[in-house]
């Protein structure tokens, strides 16, 4: 089954590349089978073993194209879909306008959020994040229990895709900048298959699913976020762990005395602690995601540069909503949002999910002052001022939080910047002394 062998491909890297999405949502006595299992159980979706099958509803990857691309077909045609800006009501944006591969397909400015509408006169209400390394991100779930070590804690909210984890799949996430109001703004599918039919791909899009894909909306959408899907699945553009960390895992280069000691204190418990949430060893063989999934609530500053945050009755409460709509009952969700990968964090011009902070230095600086000393952090107004009082309950108090103000910082100064040095470190296009960058490569 094509769509599964697409889905799979990540399963038969080196095992320093963790396996992609579509495996971690199998049981796990599945995950001990050999790995060409994994396609019949990808091909046994409940809809193709429900019977009879001319009555079931065909679940998103069954769709009945009249080709079967390969996967390089499809990256090719998801890459060149990425940077089409025709399928955006103002004709000038692209996923790749705000997801820049030249900045780890994160914002390519240090603004807080993006214009987009029709007019790219409409503010975004969240930082954009990256999409690299989101191919181990396991599908949403409110109890989830990891199969490494103790497997019987609950670990709570954990995965799914976008900030606040409402996105199950990557076609799932893809849909959603298509038909925003504030990103790409089409009003609805038909609107971008209109557009779609258009566009300078349109003839890579009927080479790649057949003649005749674009005269039915149903199959150009499904094919348009499929593409979109199994480009962000593509090793070389979104998960190349050939960052210098890789390369010290490896055992090809040794970090320097700072970089050493930035390590030591992201992963000290009683220190930086950073590691608790931001995985940085290896896993089952996988080479580490520098994230555990999560969703979690740290209570950063609100950022008054959002133009929707001069409305003093608007909050963004994450997996509570506003974006994410099923979970608005669950007050206990109130304030979480997914914990990112770091790796090329020291790309970005932004952090957090508001973008409160420009610098990196800054980010880190934050997680030792929030509650040692609050008033350099949030001013002379009220600690966790972008959280309700009565949603305090859900901020965690883990290490470095959980002082009290006066107290001595988890961090000092020096340790803040050897953190930021180590960080760097994390960025992928590292090349070995002595290879060259096409030799990293192969």
């Amino acid at each position: 089954m094509p769509w599964a062998i697409a889905r799979l491909r990540g399963w038969f890297q080196p095992p320093t590349a963790p396996v992609p999405r579509l495996f971690l949502s199998l049981p796990r006595f599945a995950r001990r089978l050999p790995p060409a299992s994994f396609i019949v159980l990808a091909a046994l979706s409940p809809a193709s073993r429900s019977a009879p099958a001319a009555s079931a509803s065909r679940s998103f990857y069954e769709t009945p194209y009249e080709r079967k691309p390969d996967f390089k077909t499809l990256v090719a045609l998801g890459r060149a879909l990425f940077s089409d800006r025709t399928l955006s009501a103002s004709g000038r944006v692209s996923c790749a306008s705000c997801h820049d591969p030249a900045h780890a397909y994160g914002p390519p400015n240090k603004l807080a959020v993006q214009l987009g509408g029709a007019g790219l006169t409409l503010p975004g209400i969240r930082a954009v994040p990256s999409l690299t390394y989101h191919q181990a991100i396991p599908n949403f779930q409110e109890h989830f229990f990891d199969n490494d070590g103790n497997d019987s804690e609950d670990q709570g909210p954990t995965g799914g895709l976008d900030w606040d984890g409402r996105a199950d799949s990557g076609h799932e996430q893809a849909a959603g900048p298509l038909l925003s109001s504030f990103e790409m703004a089409n009003a609805d599918r038909q609107s971008v298959v209109r557009k779609l039919k258009t566009s300078p791909n349109a003839a890579a899009m009927r080479e790649a699913f057949g003649p005749h894909v674009l005269d039915d909306p149903a199959l150009a959408w499904n094919g348009l976020l499929l593409a979109f899907e199994v480009f962000q699945q593509s090793p070389a553009d979104f998960y190349p762990f050939n960052s210098k960390y890789d390369a010290t895992l490896r055992g090809q280069v040794a970090l320097s005395a700072q970089e050493k000691r930035g390590l030591e204190v992201f992963n000290g418990a009683t220190r930086g602690n950073c590691a608790a949430c931001h995985i940085s060893v290896i896993k089952r063989g996988a080479f580490p995601q520098f994230t555990d999934f999560g969703l979690i609530a740290i209570g950063v500053p609100r950022n008054r540069a959002i133009p929707v945050n001069a409305r003093a009755d608007f909050r963004d409460l994450g997996a509570c909503g506003p974006l994410r709509t099923d979970l608005q009952a669950h007050g206990d969700y109130c304030g979480l949002f997914r914990t990112p990968s770091l790796r090329n964090v020291a790309t970005r011009g932004v952090f957090f999910h508001n973008g409160v902070y420009t610098k990196l230095d800054d980010a880190v600086r934050f997680y030792a002052l929030r509650d040692s000393d609050p008033k350099r952090i949030y001013g002379q107004g009220r600690q966790f001022d972008d959280l309700p009082k009565k949603y305090s309950d859900n901020l965690n108090q883990d290490a470095p939080f959980g002082a009290k103000p006066g107290d001595k910082p988890a961090m000092t100064e020096a340790e803040i910047a050897d953190v930021v040095a180590f960080l760097k470190t994390l960025t992928d296009g590292y090349v070995v002394p002595g290879t060259s960058a096409g030799a990293l490569e192969k």
